[in-house]
């Protein structure tokens, strides 16, 4: 498969403090990528530099074969990369409609008929089961209808590739299950390829194709699921428990 997002030596410093060290990745067109790791392991920081929140110190991400370095937040969604936020944060007086209509009207195909991008934001909000809730106030929604408003505001900036920051947590089990086969359906049935940071080891280790660890900043393993499960770097980052208890 090609590769649609590849991070080169990626090194990000605040002060004397360095969040990732060397980092090195790519993704394949249509892949779920797995990110996993304990907390404070630079996850959400390499997101923060693939979607341009933050410049990294060194290193270089190239996006489709494009050196995007440095660009802009707005200039990557344009180019086809969106993402979700570990906290979500919609605009809460704001109903989830509207919400949604942000995303199609600012994306990657912005949308300037108002009409078109009404009904895709109609759509995409009928694709992660919001229907009922269009009307809403953001404030209005439970946590799973907020992360899931999250998502949908992400889609409807039309991306090739999404970044997923964990999803999946704080929700209830059956939410949980919800919320993969949701995650399987946007690769599977809208073509987007997925980079995916998650916490609740037996959903990611349920979904992913493959699975990056960092542990201090640093990239300690990659393989597929059954290869980081048992990997012993791996277990005793996490304190010497079963990955996938």
């Amino acid at each position: 498969m090609e590769t649609i997002l590849r991070g080169e030596s990626i090194t990000k410093k605040f002060g004397g403090f360095t969040a990732l060290k060397n980092v090195e990745f790519n993704i394949k067109r249509g892949e779920i990528l797995g990110l996993i790791g304990p907390n404070g392991a630079g996850k959400t920081t390499l997101f923060n530099i693939i979607s341009g929140a933050f410049p990294p110190t060194a290193g270089r991400i190239f996006f489709e074969g494009r050196d995007v370095t440095g660009l802009k937040p707005h200039q990557i969604c344009k180019l086809g990369i969106a993402r979700t936020f570990q906290i979500v944060r919609p605009f809460n007086n704001m109903s989830t409609l509207d919400n949604v209509l942000s995303g199609a009207l600012f994306g990657k195909d912005a949308v300037s008929d108002l009409k078109d991008a009404y009904e895709r934001s109609l759509s995409i909000i009928n694709f992660v089961g919001l229907e009922k809730k269009k009307n809403k106030l953001a404030k209005e929604l439970t946590l799973h209808e907020r992360k899931m408003l999250e998502l949908a505001r992400a889609l409807a900036t039309n991306p090739k590739i999404l970044l997923i920051d964990e999803l999946i947590a704080g929700l209830t089990p059956l939410e949980v299950q919800e919320t993969m086969r949701l995650i399987g359906k946007i690769r599977d049935e809208l073509g987007v390829t997925i980079f995916w940071i998650e916490h609740v080891m037996r959903a990611v280790m349920g979904l992913a194709d493959r699975i990056i660890v960092l542990a201090y900043g640093e990239k300690i393993a990659e393989g597929k699921p059954f290869e980081i499960a048992n990997d012993k770097r791996v277990i005793d980052v996490y304190l010497g428990g079963g990955l996938i208890e």
